[in-house]
């Protein structure tokens, strides 16, 4: 099996790329290289460019005829510069992602598997979320994701494509093996502010502690990129058989367990053995209070559960960190 990876050279790109090399699916990247990160494409083939340049498909398709499915995870993924930049992120996650699904309908493409997102959810009273959760975005970012897969019902049922959306909230981690992991220094998530803060000795900011969560904190669903790229192995694995029966089916990924801020800052120092300098903030442009979502579909339909935890998700991530410079040559 191949299959060609858009975004295949960012943090879960890269991920699921490792994924499928380890388990026998052979690769193609694609990566303009916005975001990601051309050592993620070592000793793999990779194209440098733009999902939205049809010469650029066509030849990859003409050089790769072999291809037998395509995981589109580019996009732009930071919420707070969404609502700083809408344009921005509705030109780069959908307007681009609209030009893309002409170019591989042209090379006879009829196998989708799209990185999605759970934040398009509006959540229960306690956070949680399913696939038959209502649809209630808070961001930019957020309703790129739902006006794409509005779009993406639309081409599956109109065929020949069929196309399966995993939707997956908060990642951490990183490859168990380090080939690779998140590329930026600075992330602006939790867990990244946290090893940063760990690191220099400064104060880790909560932001938002009005919430109406168990302690005020936001909740997340902390899931493992890991774990992410073995779900998005199976549904490969599994398209035709997930598909058979509708052309577009939306798969929730994730632990079936929130983690609040608090919690999270808990973990870490659990892991690290360390104390965290913590203090307390308001929410910045675009957050929410969070949620989590419940993966029995995926169990049923993938044959796949979360085997590694928020703490495995910390100690990989804090094991990348430490070799970081090394895999991307930065001092």
């Amino acid at each position: 099996m191949k299959v060609l990876i858009a975004g295949g050279a960012g943090f879960i790109g890269s991920t699921i790329a490792s994924a499928c090399a380890d388990h026998g699916i052979d690769t193609v990247i694609l990566d303009n290289y916005v975001t990601g990160r051309a050592e993620f494409t070592k000793g793999r083939t990779a194209y440098e460019g733009d999902i939205c340049d049809g010469g650029l498909i066509d030849r990859v398709f003409a050089e790769h005829p072999d291809i037998d499915a395509v995981v589109h995870a580019a996009a732009l993924i930071v919420v707070p510069d969404s609502v700083a930049d809408p344009l921005g992120y509705y030109r780069e996650n959908v307007a681009k992602g609209v030009e893309f699904l002409q170019h591989l309908a042209r090379n006879k493409c009829t196998r989708l598997l799209f990185s999605s997102s759970a934040s398009i959810y509006r959540a229960a009273e306690d956070g949680r979320v399913d696939e038959n959760s209502p649809i209630e975005t808070l961001s930019p970012y957020a309703n790129t994701k739902a006006v794409f897969e509005s779009i993406l019902a639309d081409v599956a049922v109109a065929g020949p494509t069929k196309v399966v959306s995993l939707r997956y909230f908060n990642p951490i981690g990183a490859d168990p093996k380090l080939r690779t992991g998140l590329q930026l220094r600075t992330p602006s998530h939790a867990l990244g502010q946290m090893i940063d803060k760990h690191r220099t000795g400064g104060t880790f900011r909560i932001t938002g502690t009005d919430w109406p969560t168990r302690d005020g904190s936001g909740i997340r669903d902390y899931v493992h990129v890991w774990d992410l790229a073995l779900a998005h192995v199976a549904a490969l694995r599994r398209f035709d058989t997930v598909t058979g029966t509708d052309p577009y089916r939306v798969v929730n990924l994730g632990t079936g367990n929130g983690t609040t801020v608090r919690e999270l800052v808990t973990a870490f120092e659990r892991v690290t053995g360390e104390s965290l300098k913590v203090a307390e903030a308001g929410p910045r442009p675009g957050d929410t209070a969070g949620a989590y979502t419940s993966s029995t579909l995926a169990a049923d339909l993938l044959g796949w559960r979360p085997t590694l935890s928020v703490e495995d998700g910390i100690r990989d991530s804090l094991r990348w960190v430490a070799k970081r410079d090394e895999v991307l040559g930065e001092g």
